[in-house]
């Protein structure tokens, strides 16, 4: 294991053994005091009958841990465990119950993140990250500080405040724990202008429902990189240097079938924004810029579009309401002028409750791909003919992941898995990569 964090990482896991203990001795009480909230379920209970009293007053939260080992066995520099990890700290204010303003709620959420990143530590050059929960800066962060309201009997449905489209669009869990199979995906696409949590920024949604159908939304967000920095980052300040608005659009189809046992979800989408960004291969005259030195071309308006893909295909007789066999489809595309990855796509199955006395464990297993703008790699192959190389040539990353998750109590997820890594980084002069890795996910 990376010696930084060693410490921290003993200090963590050992707070959560403590937790589970607690939770395996007090389940059996907990579950008979158990009532419904959004948070649920939680592995230490209600609290003694706290937390379902505060639910009923308007307030519910949210406490979670989140962990990611992971050892590369093959590939890389060198062979490494590192582990990183995050800690979110969240609560839903009912503000009808609490201030009498009608449906409406206010979300505030700080995220933690620490550890190390195998895939920097061990060479591994890859395009996504193996540790999904590492990012953005190991630090304590404003992640949500929004409002929402629902209006015209929930038909209009409108957030504001400090979020971010991931929040809101192409949507997708992260059970996984590679990064191509994990959150939103147009932020996993092209992150240097589209952020994904933990960073949120200034911005708003409208949601209109559609009945019988699904819904349609669009947004706009505030674009600006100092939401990355760390400065006043705990605080939802409106930082200077704007470059431009973020504008994405949604359209969702959710049918249900066999009278509702089997839910589906269909969603397309586009994003575009007013933003600058470089153009990846021209300079200002129209030149390859790896060749003439010249500064790059200045392309405005960034545009992609974006699929989410989720259907449950089987339902088992467990309560479980997911149950059964779940099958999904991502995709995203951005704009050839400015992305370096333009292009990347996922799918897989989950199947929740493979055994009849685990009806709560899961098996997951999905294949995704990132690609190389292919103008780059042509521009790549070009200066290898001209003698100029040799220049490494990307072309497109494929990774496999296979997890099982064992669910001994309620809000306790343990998750082993492995992934295996083709051509990393989009190069075929990189060794093929295999990585052994460890998921908890604890909800308290």
């Amino acid at each position: 294991m990376a010696s930084g964090g060693v410490g921290a990482y003993v200090w963590r896991v050992g707070a959560i053994l403590i937790a589970a203990v607690s939770a395996l001795l007090t389940c059996g009480v907990a579950q008979a005091q158990r009532t419904t909230a959004p948070s649920e379920p939680w592995l230490l209970g209600t609290w003694g009958g706290l937390r379902p009293h505060l639910y009923e007053k308007g307030v519910d939260f949210q406490l979670s841990y989140v962990s990611e080992l992971a050892y590369n066995a093959a590939g890389g520099s060198k062979s490494l465990a590192t582990y990183t990890d995050q800690v979110a700290v969240g609560a839903t204010l009912d503000l009808e119950k609490l201030i009498t303003l009608p449906n409406s709620l206010l979300q505030i959420t700080y995220t933690e993140r620490a550890g190390r990143n195998l895939a920097e530590d061990a060479g591994l050059d890859t395009l996504q990250l193996v540790q999904e929960v590492y990012g953005r800066g190991q630090t304590v962060r404003l992640t949500q500080l929004y409002l929402e309201h629902r209006l015209f009997g929930d038909m209009l449905n409108v957030r504001w405040g400090r979020t971010s489209m991931g929040d809101s669009f192409a949507l997708f869990s992260c059970h996984f724990q590679n990064l191509t199979f994990c959150g939103s995906q147009p932020g996993n696409l092209v992150g240097n202008y589209i952020y994904n949590w933990p960073i949120s920024q200034w911005g708003a949604r409208a949601r209109v429902a559609i009945d019988g159908f699904g819904y349609v939304q669009a947004g706009a967000y505030d674009q600006n990189e100092q939401y990355l920095g760390y400065e006043n980052k705990l605080w939802p300040v409106w930082y200077s240097g704007s470059t431009g608005v973020l504008l994405p659009f949604e359209l969702a189809w959710l049918p249900t079938f066999d009278n509702g046992r089997l839910p589906g979800s269909y969603k397309i989408g586009a994003w575009y924004s007013t933003s600058k960004l470089n153009d990846v291969v021209l300079d200002v005259n129209g030149g390859y810029a790896a060749l003439t030195g010249l500064p790059a071309l200045q392309r405005t308006g960034l545009y992609g579009g974006f699929l989410t893909f989720q259907q449950q295909v089987t339902r088992n007789g467990s309560s479980d309401k997911d149950a059964g066999l779940k099958l999904f489809l991502n995709a995203a595309i951005a704009d050839a002028a400015t992305s370096v990855t333009n292009f990347q796509i996922a799918a897989g199955l989950i199947y929740t409750g493979p055994f009849s006395s685990r009806p709560h464990d899961s098996i997951g297993l999905a294949v995704g791909t990132t690609q190389v703008n292919s103008r780059l790699t042509d521009l790549q192959n070009m200066q290898n003919a001209l003698g100029l190389g040799p220049v490494p040539v990307r072309n497109s990353e494929y990774v496999v992941e296979l997890y099982y998750t064992i669910a001994p109590v309620p809000g306790l997820h343990i998750r082993p898995n492995v992934q295996y890594i083709a051509t990393p980084g989009a190069g075929s002069q990189n060794v093929n990569i295999v990585v052994f890795g460890l998921k908890s996910v604890i909800s308290f």
